[in-house]
């Protein structure tokens, strides 16, 4: 009997006993008799290998082999592969055959394995791994790959897999990552640190520029094939990003001929989309293109509640406001990848991004002194703003492996060229709390503002092995980022002309030149793996109010080490620990001191002043690896130093200010598991719960800006195949209440459903997905200070019901699924 032939007979006598034992009665006996197959590795002989992707010969870390006897196909033994792709395993002499595993990938097996004294440790050399587009018909006939994908220093989260995220944005996605929470603005944390760094393709990139992660929501979903969730970078990666990375890899193809997707869109509130995404290769060239067109009608609301405190009187505020933003969005990005041979390749490649967008808001303002049974008056106020936003991104990338396996050789250079205009009206008029009249002239208001961003950027690196398992890398960058912001707020008067209101009219000027390098020593002995680096900074920034020549410049440098040690234990267990040291140098949004001025009692804006905050990050991690699935947990302390938090100010007549300001320390504490786990073909769970403690000392600035809170987070994920080409999905999401340094935010939790069905003979996929279903998707917040209380209640997305239809061509097609049908 062949191996194939064996392993099915052994889930086809699964299937039989789980019929017997019932599910939960199988997965205890998996659970009991798992220590007795590992307890058979008690050999003093090795077998060593690499598993390498059987495309591009890259090492796969954290993959796993298993070795069978070949007389009874009984597991004796098994190993996960370090940062190389390399293992060794220890057991006894005899006849074997192999498994190699990696999420996403077709098992691979390796038959004819003689291991005796005489030619131990036994090199089975390298073994390649395809992507996975079928596996064996009685064990997995899923053709695409698992959702979430473990290693232990990312997370991989494979967009196309989770069903909800059809007809979304990259906000979208980004809510329902583990470890990653996105509030109202669209501003992005990771485990609870706002200050994350997001590139696409692991490059800065125009779609994360000027609005800084708020610009993902022009980003389709569509154009996404994964993200990558880097808790805990090495020096390899820029400094920049108290939290960690996250990495938005986009669609391409590389497969002969031509192939591609296609997506149609459409959703209530007004959701209509198109996108493609293809590739045409012959022989040495590739061509490959995405395009995306969406039309969004997004409503939004917001309620505040603010008390002042001012003599002996309290003073009221009610705010409740309305916004709808429509937009067009356009976004192309195309390229050619030219193959000199297999071993150089030359990429070029021009991104093309528009957005014309009309948002209209209504603002009431109900005022009350002392109690809200004393109204004193109603102001109504609205917003007519009208955006357009064209960026563009022009990249060349070479990269040069060598005949040495690791060896590489890659340089990148790109440029951006980013701008975006702004047009608001503002109108106003004050009534009586009757609602007559208050005889107060009417307002009309009007703000321009014009933004620019040019960035350049080049980078190199390069890796060189050297003895068996150990690799030195190094590389350099060097980028130079220049901004300008024209912003001018003006009042009509009583002849029908304009003129400017203090302190709102200025240009401002932002230039930042970065330099980089770094080096990376890495080996292995026995069963450590073991990675440092350093990496320096030397960084320049200088901001200037024109009108006024404000100027203030900064230049400093820094080093920035990190250090990555793993141990292989046994029983599929890996540990790692891990230092680095990170920074938040404060960015364009950070330092413009332009207010927001939609309200005009609530204010936003930077702060010029603002200095970079430093942080040491240590994490320790550990990975499992189950015969249905993959667990990892890790437990992290960050230390910062010179805190940015957003600080409100309320002022004698009522007005707010919120700016970013430097606080003293934070010292942050938290655990974190994220699991995968497919009980039976059916049905497949992914979840992650956070925990953590942030205290956060600001006293330096006010004795009341400190916070001590214990607060977690937990998604889950769960998705049934029902029938053979019919898939339902359930997503939920919790964020537990927090302190925060000026009061606290109260809890959240939402609920995502979604079902597919395959069509036009597997070729195509017809998704239906609702998210948020209750409508709960809120961010609820209480701040107080020493003369106000303020409660706040925002819903920035409201529920969103999306029909998306995916077609496929030239691509693998997916077989049919084994449902529900298949094991009852």
């Amino acid at each position: 009997m062949n191996i194939e032939n064996r392993l099915t007979a052994a889930w086809k006598s699964g299937k039989r006993l789980r019929k017997k034992l019932g599910g939960a009665g199988f997965l205890i006996l998996m659970v009991c008799t798992l220590p007795d197959a590992f307890s058979q590795s008690t050999g003093k002989l090795k077998i060593t290998g690499k598993i390498m992707d059987g495309q591009s010969s890259a090492p796969l870390g954290y993959a796993s082999i298993r070795l069978f006897r070949s007389a009874d196909s009984t597991f004796v033994s098994g190993a996960i592969t370090d940062e190389t792709g390399g293992f060794i395993v220890d057991i006894a002499a005899g006849s074997y055959y192999a498994l190699s595993e990696f999420i996403g990938y077709k098992p691979q097996f390796t038959s004819g394995i003689k291991l005796t004294a005489a030619n131990s440790p036994l090199d089975l050399g390298s073994l390649k791994v395809v992507a996975s587009a079928r596996t064996l018909d009685e064990v997995t006939v899923q053709a695409e790959k698992s959702s979430m994908e473990l290693s232990l220093d990312k997370k991989i989260f494979n967009v196309g897999k989770d069903l909800a995220n059809a007809g979304g944005t990259a906000v979208d996605i980004l809510t329902n990552v583990p470890s990653v929470a996105v509030d109202v603005e669209g501003n992005v944390s990771l485990r609870g640190s706002g200050n994350v760094r997001i590139l696409i393709d692991g490059k800065p990139s125009g779609l994360v520029s000027i609005k800084g992660a708020s610009g993902l929501q022009q980003l389709q979903g569509s154009m996404i094939e994964r993200v990558e969730i880097i808790t805990n970078p090495s020096a390899r990666y820029e400094a920049e990003g108290m939290g960690g990375v996250i990495n938005i890899v986009l669609k391409k193809e590389r497969k002969e001929g031509i192939n591609g997707s296609f997506d149609i869109i459409t959703g209530h509130p007004t959701n209509y989309g198109a996108a493609a995404n293809v590739n045409y290769r012959r022989k040495n060239l590739n061509f490959f293109f995405n395009y995306t067109l969406s039309y969004r009608n997004m409503p939004s609301r917001n309620y505040l509640y603010q008390e002042l405190y001012r003599n002996d009187s309290t003073i009221i505020m009610e705010r409740d406001m309305k916004s709808n933003l429509k937009g067009m969005n356009n976004s192309a990005r195309g390229g050619i990848d030219f193959y000199f041979n297999p071993k150089n390749i030359l990429t070029g490649s021009y991104t093309w991004r528009t957005s014309k967008g009309k948002r209209f808001s209504t603002l009431i303002y109900r005022d009350y002194l002392n109690s809200i049974s004393n109204p004193t008056g109603i102001t109504n106020r609205t917003q007519d703003e009208t955006e357009t936003e064209p960026n563009s991104e022009y990249s060349v990338t070479y990269k040069k492996t060598f005949n040495r396996k690791g060896q590489e050789f890659t340089a990148d250079v790109r440029y951006l060229d980013n701008w975006e205009k702004s047009d608001q009206f503002y109108n106003e008029d004050v009534f009586r709390p009757d609602g007559s009249p208050s005889g107060i002239p009417h307002l009309l208001q009007r703000a321009l503002n014009d933004e620019t961003e040019k960035q350049l950027l080049f980078q190199v690196d390069y890796i060189q092995p050297f003895g068996k398992d150990g690799k030195l890398e190094a590389g350099a960058r060097s980028s130079s980022r220049d901004m300008t912001n024209d912003y001018a707020v003006t009042q009509q008067s009583s002849d029908g002309g304009w003129m400017p209101l203090e302190n709102l009219t200025n240009d401002f000027l932002y230039e930042e030149n970065i330099n980089a390098a770094y080096g990376i020593l890495g080996n292995k002995t026995g069963k450590f793996s073991y990675q440092a680096g350093l990496r320096a900074e030397w960084t320049g920034v200088t901001t200037e109010l024109r009108q006024t020549r404000e100027v203030n410049e900064r230049n400093y440098f820094n080093l920035f080490p990190s250090v990555h040690v793993t141990y292989d234990f046994a029983k599929q267990n890996a540990f790692q620990i891990s230092f680095s040291r990170r920074v938040r140098r404060p960015q364009y949004n950070d330092l413009s001191p332009f207010a927001t001025y939609s309200d005009n009692r609530n204010y936003w804006s930077g702060n010029p002043d603002l200095n970079p905050e430093f942080t040491n990050a240590f994490e320790l991690g550990h990975i499992k690896y189950l015969a249905k699935g993959s667990l990892t947990s890790s437990l992290y302390y960050r230390h910062t130093n010179g805190k940015i938090t957003s600080i409100r100010r309320v002022q004698e007549d009522g007005s707010s200010y919120t700016r970013p300001e430097n606080l003293g320390t934070e010292d942050a504490y938290g655990a974190e598991v994220t699991g995968s786990f497919t009980p039976y073909p059916w049905w497949k769970l992914d979840g992650s719960v956070n925990f953590f403690r942030a205290i956060t000392d600001g006293t330096s600035l006010d004795e009341d800006f400190q916070s001590d809170t214990y607060s977690w987070f937990v998604r889950t994920m769960s998705r049934f195949t029902l029938w053979k080409t019919t898939d339902v999905q359930l997503r939920g999401n919790y964020e537990a209440p927090q302190q925060t340094p000026q009061g606290r935010r109260k809890a959240l939790a939402t609920l995502d459903l979604a079902a597919s069905r395959d069509v036009f003979r597997n070729n195509g996929t017809l998704t239906l997905s609702v998210i948020d279903v209750f409508n709960s998707r809120r961010y609820r917040s209480i701040t107080e200070g020493n003369n106000f209380y303020t409660l706040n209640n925002s819903q920035g997305r409201l529920r969103q019901i999306n029909l998306t239809l995916n077609y496929r061509l030239h691509q693998v097609k997916k077989k049919p699924k084994e449902g529900l049908e298949g094991e009852f």
